[in-house]
């Protein structure tokens, strides 16, 4: 990735073609997300310290929002160019090397996409078990066949974004062959600009407002706060549910404190209640981490205002 991006840019400036430098700020949006997916693996292996009890991996989100704002900034100024020439079209590009960039692109994408499809298909006949027919729900095999549904997943969305880049390289090689063979069109170079900057922002608009939320402490789309507390009231021995707050460390980083009030006269059963609430939050609801906070029961006091008692009497 860090190769190509290199050659298509580098490409795109000695043409002089936004089109291409366009196409390689695309593919940067794609090596900031492998980036990231680095990060966040490292940063998961270091020990919290006595300053950040929680560990370092809001780093993470820290470097997406720098990540999207360098983007940000680079396509204002291709976009800025895009504008001028084709108001102006004073500028001259060479036809042959965005020719050959282009066509560099392509075979790039063709190749992902082909190492991603073989990789799908390789990765779903090694786990495939055709003499089991009938699937066992408890068997222990369940999650273990989950996680390679998650995986292949995985990897078949990988490939569609692949995809996606291809036919946008498709786009530009298109360009590079009009511009090439029919230069008084090419006003082509500065209209792909403009199509592929929306789809720049169309892809990283989501990590803004995914990187929002967490900053926000605000809980993870995922996951539904009255789904939660319906479960956790189905618990034996809970009365009520003081207080619930759901938020991410990081992407796929859920923490939760949950404050729960004990029925009248099972205060014996905390560490079972304590238990079962535990094991709901992080195998259920897949939580990092969670912190279960319990409470005997203690019946509310109705109390009178003093204007309520003059009134009365």
């Amino acid at each position: 990735y860090i190769l190509t991006f290199l050659t298509l840019f580098s490409g795109g400036y000695v043409a002089n073609s936004l089109a291409i430098m366009t196409d390689a700020l695309h593919m940067l949006t794609d090596l900031s997300g492998i980036i990231l997916t680095l990060l966040a693996l490292w940063l998961s292996a270091k020990s919290p310290t006595k300053r950040f009890t929680f560990g370092f991996h809001r780093l993470e989100v820290l470097s997406a929002i720098i990540s999207v704002l360098l983007v940000y900034i680079l396509m204002a100024f291709l976009l800025y160019e895009a504008v001028q020439r084709t108001i102006h079209m004073d500028y001259e590009i060479n036809g042959d090397i965005m020719l050959i960039t282009a066509a560099v692109g392509v075979a790039v994408n063709l190749i992902m996409g082909f190492l991603l499809n073989q990789s799908g298909h390789l990765h779903s006949h090694s786990h495939s078990h055709p003499h089991s027919h009938v699937p066992q729900s408890n068997s222990p095999n369940t999650a273990h066949s989950s996680s390679h549904g998650h995986s292949s997943l995985a990897v078949r969305a990988a490939f569609v974004h692949a995809l996606g880049d291809l036919v946008q390289s498709i786009g530009v090689l298109v360009a590079a062959y009009i511009i090439r063979f029919k230069p008084e069109y090419k006003i082509a170079d500065p209209i792909c600009t403009y199509v592929f900057s929306i789809l720049v922002v169309l892809t990283t608009v989501r990590i803004l407002c995914d990187t929002g939320v967490i900053i926000l402490e605000g809980v993870p789309r995922h996951l539904n706060v009255d789904r939660i507390k319906e479960d956790l009231m189905k618990i034996e021995d809970v009365y009520s549910i003081e207080d619930l707050n759901i938020w991410s460390l990081t992407a796929g980083k859920t923490t939760a404190i949950v404050h729960l009030q004990l029925v009248p006269g099972s205060s014996s059963k905390w560490e079972e209640v304590q238990s079962k609430a535990r094991q709901l939050l992080l195998n259920t609801f897949g939580m990092y981490k969670c912190s279960v906070q319990l409470q005997s029961y203690k019946q509310e006091m109705n109390k009178t205002c003093a204007s309520c008692q003059s009134s009365s009497a």
